[in-house]
C-alpha cells in the first residue's frame, strides 16, 4: 500500500470518528420533554401554553407564555413557566436568553427537581456554545436523577463533554457507570457503548474499542436509527483496523454494513483496500467496480475512480488501467462543470428559494431538519452541504428568520382589524352612554339606604317592645284591625243586652286566638326578618359597589380605549421596523449560506482536481512505460 493510500485511510478514519461525535451530539439535541412530570393545569392560560408546546409550535407557545406572564396569569406555575420559557428559547436557538433564564432558576427558592432540570439545560446551553468546562460544572451540580429520558441523555451529554475536553478516561467511566433500564437495547445505551468505543479508538486502544464497537455493530436493528448506528460502528471499527494494518479484521467488520445504506460507500471502499493490502487485487476490484457505478458526489466513489485503475495496474493490465484513468479524468471534468453550474445557481439564490418553497412545515425550532430535498439541479449537492454542522445551523437560522417575517406579515394584516376594533369600541360607548347615564341617574342609592336603615330601626323596636303584631302578615293585620273596630263598637253598646254580651265574648275569643297565633310565630318571623335584613344589606353593598364600578367605567372607559388605540398605532411602525431588520438579516444570512455552500463546492472541486492530477500522473507513467516497450497486455 502506498503512502498516499495510508493518508487516505487515515483521513477516512478521522472523518468517520468525527462523524460519530457529530451524530452523538445531534442525538443529544433531540427534542426531549422540557417538563419533567405530567402537568396538572391550575391556570387556564398555562393549559393554553402547553397545548401549543405539545403540538411542537414553539414560537406560538413562547408568545402566549410571555403574554400570560406579563398579565400575571400563571400564579400557580411560576417556576415551571420559567423553566419552559428557557427551554423554548433554547429550542429556538436563543442560547444567551435561555442561559439567563436557567441561571435565574438556580436558587434555593426553586424546587430541587426544577433546579436539576435548569442545571441540565444550562449544561446544554454551554455545550452548544462550546463552553465545555462550564457544561461539565453544570452537570456536576445536578443532585439525584432527572425524570424520564433526561436521565440517560444527561449521562450521554456528560460523556460527550468529557470527550470534547480530551478527558477520555472520565468519559468511559461515566458511560460504563450508567446502566440503562430494561433488558433490551435502547438507543441511548447503544449510543453510550458506541461512544465508549470511539473514545477508546481515539486513544489507540483498538482491542478494547473493538469489543464495544463489535457489540454495537451487531445489535438488532429495531429502528432505522439503530441500523444506521450499527453501520457507523462497523465502518469506524473497520477503518481503525485498516489503520492498524489488520486488513482481514477490517474486511470482516466492513462486510456487515448494509449494501445500500448511507455508510455503504465507505464500507465498499474499505473492503477493497483491505483486499488490496493483502495483494488480492482481483477481489478488490469487485467492491470498487460496484462503488464506481454510484453517485460521483460521494468522496468514496470519487476515490474508486482511482482505485479501480490502480488495481488493474497492480494486476499488470495497464491497458485497462489507462482506459480507467481516462474515464476518471472525463468523469472528474464533467463533475467540475456541474459543480460550476451549481455554484452559479447558489450565488443567484436559487438553492435557498427551492428549499423555502419545499418546506411545508411552518413551525420554528432549533430541532427542525430538512426531510426531503427540493427538485432542483443544485439539490444533488445538498446532501453533502447538510452533512456540515455549519450549514445546518445556518439554514435553521435562515428558516427561522423567514418564519418570523411571515409572522410579522400576518400581524401587519391584523393591525387594520385592531384599528376597526378601536373604532367599534368608541361607537359602542357613545351609543350606550345615554342609556347608562339614564340608568345611573334613575337609581337613588341614598334613598334606598335610608329605607334600609328605617327597616332596621323598626325591627329593633319590634324586638325591644316585644311587638308581636308588628310582624303580622297583611291578612293578620286586617283581622286585627277588624277586631279592634268591633271592640270599639261593642264598647259603646249596652252591655246589659245578652246578645251584646255574647258578641263581646266571641270577640275576646277571636282576639285571643289571633294573639296566640301571632305569639307562636313571633320568633320565627323575627329570625326571618333579621335574615332578610342581612340579605338586604349585602344586596345594597353589592349595588353600591357596582354603581361605583359603572361610574368609574363611564369615566375611565374612553381613556382605556384611547390607550389601546395608542398601542395599536405604535404597532405598525414597530412591525415595519422589525420587518426591515429581518429582511436585512435574512439577506445577510442568505449570503452567508451561499458562501458556505460555495466554499464546500470549491473544496469538492479541489478534491476532484487533486484526483485528476493523480490520474494524469498515473496515466503519464503508463504512457512512459508504453513508450519504453514495457506495457503489459490486458486481462
Amino acid at each position: 500500500m502506498t503512502l498516499s493510500k495510508f493518508a487516505v485511510i487515515a483521513l477516512v478514519v478521522s472523518s468517520a470518528l468525527a462523524a460519530t461525535r457529530a451524530d452523538a451530539r445531534e442525538q443529544s439535541q433531540d427534542d426531549r420533554p422540557l417538563l419533567g412530570t405530567p402537568q396538572t393545569v391550575k391556570d387556564l392560560h398555562w393549559g393554553d401554553v402547553l397545548f401549543y408546546f405539545y403540538q411542537g409550535d414553539y414560537l406560538s407557545a413562547l408568545t402566549r407564555l410571555a403574554a400570560a406572564q406579563e398579565l400575571d396569569r400563571l400564579r400557580h406555575h411560576t417556576s415551571e413557566a420559567e423553566l419552559l420559557k428557557g427551554g423554548l428559547y433554547l429550542s429556538l436557538g436563543q442560547h444567551e436568553e435561555a442561559g439567563r433564564i436557567f441561571k435565574a432558576l438556580l436558587n434555593d427558592n426553586v424546587p430541587l427537581d426544577v433546579r436539576n432540570r435548569a442545571w441540565f439545560y444550562l449544561a446544554k446551553v454551554w455545550y452548544q456554545r462550546d463552553y465545555f468546562e462550564q457544561a461539565a460544572n453544570a452537570l456536576a451540580a445536578i443532585h439525584g436523577a432527572l425524570p424520564g429520558d433526561l436521565e440517560p441523555e444527561r449521562h450521554l451529554l456528560e460523556a460527550q463533554v468529557f470527550m470534547y475536553l480530551n478527558r477520555y478516561d472520565e468519559a468511559v467511566r461515566v458511560l460504563e457507570r450508567w446502566q440503562p433500564a430494561g433488558d433490551g437495547v435502547d438507543e441511548w445505551s447503544a449510543y453510550a457503548r458506541f461512544n465508549i468505543g470511539v473514545a477508546l479508538a481515539r486513544q489507540g486502544r483498538i482491542d478494547e474499542a473493538s469489543r464495544l464497537l463489535n457489540a454495537v455493530g451487531q445489535i438488532p436493528a429495531s429502528s432505522a436509527e439503530l441500523a444506521a448506528l450499527r453501520d457507523k460502528a462497523n465502518v469506524a471499527l473497520g477503518y481503525a483496523w485498516l489503520k492498524a494494518a489488520r486488513a482481514n479484521d477490517a474486511k470482516s467488520v466492513l462486510q456487515r454494513v448494509r449494501l445500500h445504506g448511507p455508510q455503504s460507500n465507505k464500507a465498499l471502499l474499505g473492503v477493497g483496500w483491505a483486499d488490496s493490502a493483502e495483494q488480492r487485487f482481483r477481489k478488490a476490484l469487485v467492491p470498487w467496480l460496484e462503488l464506481r457505478d454510484r453517485n460521483l458526489l460521494d468522496a468514496a466513489v470519487q476515490e474508486s475512480y482511482l482505485a479501480v485503475p490502480y488495481a488493474y495496474a497492480q494486476l499488470g493490465a495497464e491497458r485497462q488501467a489507462a482506459e480507467q484513468y481516462a474515464l476518471a479524468l472525463d468523469a472528474f471534468a464533467a463533475e467540475e462543470e456541474r459543480i460550476d453550474r451549481a455554484i452559479e445557481a447558489i450565488r443567484q439564490g436559487r438553492l435557498l428559494e427551492a428549499i423555502e418553497q419545499h418546506d411545508v412545515d411552518g413551525r420554528a425550532g432549533w430541532y427542525w431538519q430538512l426531510k426531503t430535498l427540493p427538485d432542483a439541479p443544485e439539490s444533488r449537492y445538498l446532501y453533502h452541504l447538510l452533512a456540515t454542522h455549519e450549514f445546518q445551523e445556518g439554514l435553521k437560522n435562515y428558516r427561522d428568520l423567514r418564519i418570523m417575517q411571515r409572522n410579522l406579515a400576518s400581524w401587519a394584516l391584523s393591525i387594520e382589524a385592531f384599528e376597526n376594533m378601536v373604532g367599534a369600541r368608541r361607537l359602542a360607548f357613545l351609543q350606550r352612554l345615554p342609556m347608562l347615564e339614564s340608568t345611573l341617574d334613575g337609581v337613588d342609592l341614598d334613598a334606598l339606604e335610608a329605607r334600609k336603615n328605617e327597616l332596621a330601626l323598626r325591627i329593633d323596636a319590634i324586638e325591644r317592645d316585644g311587638d308581636i303584631v308588628g310582624l303580622a302578615t297583611q291578612k293578620e293585620l286586617e283581622q286585627w284591625r277588624r277586631i279592634e273596630r268591633i271592640e270599639s263598637v261593642l264598647a259603646r253598646a249596652d252591655h246589659s243586652d245578652p246578645m251584646i254580651q255574647e258578641m263581646v265574648e266571641k270577640t275576646r275569643l277571636l282576639k285571643g286566638t289571633l294573639l296566640w297565633h301571632l305569639n307562636a310565630n313571633y320568633k320565627a318571623r323575627l329570625w326571618r326578618a333579621r335574615k332578610e335584613l342581612r340579605d338586604l344589606e349585602i344586596a345594597y353593598r353589592e349595588a353600591r359597589r357596582r354603581w361605583v364600578l359603572v361610574e368609574r367605567a363611564r369615566e375611565e372607559y374612553p381613556a382605556r380605549t384611547e390607550a389601546f388605540a395608542g398601542r395599536v398605532a405604535s404597532l405598525r411602525p414597530r412591525i415595519e421596523e422589525l420587518m426591515a431588520r429581518l429582511a436585512t438579516t435574512a439577506e445577510a444570512q442568505s449570503r452567508y449560506l451561499a458562501s458556505i455552500a460555495v466554499r464546500e463546492l470549491e473544496a469538492q472541486k479541489e478534491r476532484l482536481a487533486a484526483y485528476a492530477l493523480q490520474a494524469r500522473f498515473a496515466l503519464a507513467a503508463i504512457y512512459d512505460r508504453a513508450a519504453s516497450g514495457s506495457v503489459g497486455g490486458g486481462e
